[in-house]
């Protein structure tokens, strides 16, 4: 009797390997090499795990730093009451008494307490002896500040405003404003970098005393005058009690210019201007003839063409522009020999800068620092008051071109520089002027002759000395 196994039964033997079939090489080496299929998700798992981790590192010390950001954030707001409080009650009250005291007087102070400290440790008669000299000298020092001024100060500048080589005067006026005599004291004034010292005799209230003082003014500057403070101290100078009774005020020392007088007639052409394509009803520089528009003025008409053609026509016009200066000043101190030859170039632009407002044109200054303020002629003087020079990688080259950038109506366009650029600087910078706008380079150093010279349609002018300068001006326009 034959037994029939199920299909299950037969697939399950069929599965099953003798051990002589597991020995074969065959079976060894299916055993050992795994699947590409399964080691694909066990290698892509092993990759994935740890960028998961850092992205979870990451974004914690986001989170962390976000949060710190805004502590910090909170913690400001929230205490930023009190330390404006702190601040005012140091500053009002602690800082007025530390500024008391001299470099001397904290020295002296040091000693004192460290001479006491010594004495008492280690019992040294000398240590003592030298505290108490200290504190003497502290005491008496305090008794000279001690004490009450009641003063009206007027600081009076006559000017506020002058040249190079002028006078610079100015008045302080000092009046008793106490219901007592005042012991005599001193008034210092600060000018610049230096102090004026006035001496204050005993004044009776309401006596009056002034002093006068003058600025020197060799080089151009903008001089801080003041502020005015009375100055108590001791004669040792431990302690300084200083009460301001001024503001500060500005002296202006404006550079050195020469009148013109006119010498820029021959190359500032404003008699007609410079005519454009655009056309006008009512200008100087004539166009054409046209017919009668009704609103036009009659003053326009031309009777003589009216006759001969019985027709009215009226004359028309180009518009024209007036003459616009550009000046191009180079600051960088490589392109000059020394710092004279830097405020004569200064003096140069300011001086035609000053004809240009004189015969009423437009003006318009740049330097490497950008533009300068030319709506008047003061403040034109004020900003070229404050120009400094410094040693800069711009050239003349790079003023020039954003000069020429800037101002792209200019008619007449002046480069300011020094003796350092050669000629070849000098071309390469005005290439960047318009067609038909007249250039001028200026070379200023004191020493050079005063001549001209043409570098294509470029004019060279050398300056050694500002006297000099209408002189080489008439000479370029001719």
């Amino acid at each position: 009797m034959s037994t029939q196994s199920s299909p299950e039964t037969r697939r399950s033997r069929r599965s099953q390997t003798s051990p002589a079939e597991q020995g074969s090489p065959a079976a060894r080496r299916s055993a050992k090499a795994p699947s590409r299929r399964g080691s694909a998700p066990t290698a892509t798992s092993r990759q994935k795990g740890p960028s998961k981790s850092s992205e979870r590192a990451s974004k914690a010390a986001v989170q962390l730093q976000d949060r710190w950001r805004r502590l910090r954030e909170t913690t400001a707001v929230t205490t930023e009451p009190a330390r404006e409080a702190a601040t005012g009650w140091w500053g009002k009250n602690v800082q007025p008494v530390l500024e008391v005291i001299s470099p001397l007087g904290w020295l002296v102070l040091v000693i004192t307490v460290g001479s006491w400290i010594v004495g008492l440790v280690f019992g040294w008669a000398e240590a003592i002896v030298a505290g108490l000299v200290g504190v003497f000298l502290l005491l008496l020092a305090i008794g000279f500040i001690l004490g009450r001024s009641s003063y009206k100060v007027d600081l009076d500048l006559a000017r506020s405003r002058v040249a190079v080589g002028d006078r610079a005067v100015g008045a302080i006026e000092v009046t008793n404003t106490a219901d007592r005599a005042l012991m005599p004291a001193a008034m210092e004034l600060p000018v610049g970098r230096a102090t004026a010292v006035f001496q204050l005799p005993r004044m009776r209230p309401g006596a009056v005393h002034e002093d006068l003082f003058t600025i020197p003014t060799h080089r151009r500057a903008v001089i801080t005058v003041g502020p005015v403070r009375s100055v108590r101290q001791d004669p040792l100078a431990l302690l300084r009690r200083q009460l301001k009774w001024t503001e500060p005020e500005e002296l202006y020392v404006h550079p050195r210019t020469v009148a013109l007088q006119g010498s820029s007639a021959g190359f500032i052409r404003d008699l007609e201007g410079l005519p454009t394509r655009d056309l006008s009803s009512a200008d100087v520089s004539f166009h054409a003839l046209r017919d009668y528009v009704p609103g036009d003025d009659r003053r326009h008409i031309h009777w003589k063409t009216v006759a001969r053609t019985n027709k009215l026509m009226v004359r028309q016009f180009e518009e024209t522009r007036r003459a616009h200066l550009a000046i191009a000043l180079s600051t960088s101190t490589s392109e000059y020999a020394t710092e004279n030859d830097f405020e004569l170039a200064i003096s140069v632009a300011s001086s035609i800068g000053l004809e240009a407002f004189k015969e009423q044109r437009n003006l318009s200054i740049r330097t490497h620092a950008g533009p300068v303020h030319t709506e008047t002629g003061r403040n034109m003087l004020d900003d070229m008051t404050r120009i400094e020079g410094k040693p800069l990688r711009k050239t003349s080259v790079d003023v020039a071109r954003e000069t020429a950038d800037h101002v792209p109506n200019a008619s007449v366009f002046f480069l300011i520089t020094g003796d350092q650029p050669t000629a070849g600087d000098l071309r390469k910078a005005t290439n960047h002027v318009p067609p038909g706008v007249r250039a001028f380079a200026i070379r200023c150093a004191h020493g050079l002759e005063t001549q001209r010279a043409n570098i294509g349609d470029l004019t060279v002018v050398s300056i050694g000395d500002l006297q000099d300068l209408g002189l080489a001006l008439r000479k370029a326009a001719a």
